[in-house]
């Protein structure tokens, strides 16, 4: 499986961004696709979920009623609408996925930046 995310880029906080990822290979086994984060000199962090098969989504506490997970199953893509941008939102986003009977992510995107500007 490979991930290949995209729609990074530098904005202004109270801005809204949209990054993309797109997976291709042996997606068959997909169970759930997420988003991570990791701020410089900070671990990564989950951001955002969604489940496969039911669209049921789950986020961090610091992103809840700000970001939306969605995804397309006909593209084998995951998206991360993010409203409200704030300057602690900057990191390198990476998109995962997880597959059916995996215990986490085992597949993991190159991440994108996404720089906001206070």
């Amino acid at each position: 499986v490979q991930l290949q995310a995209s729609g990074g880029g530098l904005v202004q906080a109270g801005d809204s961004l949209r990054v993309s990822c797109a997976a291709s290979g042996r997606t068959f086994g997909m169970n759930a696709m997420g988003w991570f984060r990791q701020a410089p000199g900070q671990e990564r962090e989950f951001v955002a979920g969604i489940s496969w098969r039911t669209s049921i989504a789950a986020y961090a506490d610091s992103v809840q009623g700000r970001f939306t997970i969605s995804r397309d199953n006909a593209k084998n893509a995951v998206y991360l609408q993010m409203n409200s941008l704030k300057s602690e939102d900057t990191a390198v986003y990476y998109c995962a996925l997880r597959e059916i009977g995996a215990p986490g992510y085992n597949y993991w995107g190159q991440g994108t930046l996404v720089t906001v500007s206070s």
